[in-house]
């Protein structure tokens, strides 16, 4: 199959990149510059230079492909209608990266918060409205000629196939932890997390691509833990043992983006079951804690 693959370069999309070559798939990605191209060359990802707003490439590569995968910003709703409208009435398959952060509470570090599936109701916070609004978007094209599913990772940690080895999360948390000599969790860091190995991630897409009915929308979690208990793996892995300390919100929000302070001291929970029933999706990964400490976050000691 021929995949367009929006984000090839990045942690998602490449690791995503890695399992279709492996399966016998053929990849165009999308490359901002020479530069990000020539590194898709080297894994055998046949670049088209261009951006999320450069519509008539993302119209003409949607187009020219057999399924398009959107690992890019999960936030870009023109970018996703554009690539849907090229779809429109093909009956090829689209698979939109979406993010567990839509059910964020802001809970400020505090402890809780429910655990959704995908029939779950609840009203998202004001920032994260257009994420949702997209996501429904995207499965309400299956009524219109378009085999689309979104996948919606919860924390994606390890080390990724691609160019990118890690997401931002984790690695923040070495840096914050190593700076003050003790790890930090904003507020009193019980807010909890869902939480799923990349390669894990990855194989849902593939399978989502192969098995996933129309209009569909799975959440994708092989696990969960407290902010607290993250960063006392993070101390354990630096050798700065149990201790941690509360990092005051409006701290965090002085040193980090305000979207990721906030989505840090939320609940983010959220349940795979329909990803394991229906597509037959089992994570294997390394656990969260047992990366952090012996895996691959070593290498930021």
């Amino acid at each position: 199959m021929k995949v367009f693959l929006t984000g090839a370069s990045g942690y998602i999309g490449g690791t995503v990149a890695a399992k279709l070559l492996a399966a016998g798939h053929q990849i165009t990605g999308l490359a901002r510059d020479e530069e990000r191209a020539e590194l898709l060359r080297a894994r055998e990802i046949t670049p088209v230079i261009g951006t999320l707003d450069d519509f008539d490439v993302l119209d003409g590569s949607a187009r020219a492909a057999d399924a398009v995968i959107h690992a890019a910003d999960s936030d870009n709703s023109s970018a996703a209608r554009v690539l849907i409208d090229a779809l429109r009435g093909s009956g090829k398959r689209y698979i939109q990266t979406s993010g567990a952060t839509i059910v964020s509470d802001n809970a400020g570090g505090e402890g809780g918060g429910a655990v959704f599936t995908e029939d779950t109701p609840f009203d998202p916070l004001p920032e994260k409205a257009e994420r949702v609004a997209t996501d429904r978007m995207i499965c309400d094209a299956a009524s219109d000629g378009v085999h689309s599913v979104v996948i919606c990772p919860s924390l994606v940690y390890g080390q990724g196939l691609g160019i990118r080895p890690h997401s931002p999360q984790i690695p923040t948390f070495i840096e914050v932890a190593k700076a003050a000599g003790v790890p930090r969790h904003i507020g009193r860091g019980e807010n909890i997390w869902s939480h799923v190995h990349i390669e894990d991630c990855a194989d849902a897409f593939l399978l989502a691509l192969d098995r996933a009915p129309a209009g569909s929308f799975f959440f994708v979690e092989g696990g969960e833990a407290s902010m607290i208990d993250t960063n006392r793996a993070v101390g354990r892995m630096l050798g700065l043992g149990d201790t941690t300390e509360v990092w005051p919100l409006a701290d965090a929000l002085r040193a980090w983006p305000p979207a990721m302070a906030h989505a840090m001291s939320s609940n983010v929970r959220v349940n795979a079951d329909k990803a394991r029933a229906m597509l037959g999706w089992t994570p294997t990964g390394p656990a969260l804690f047992d990366d952090i400490e012996h895996g691959s976050y070593r290498v930021y000691r």
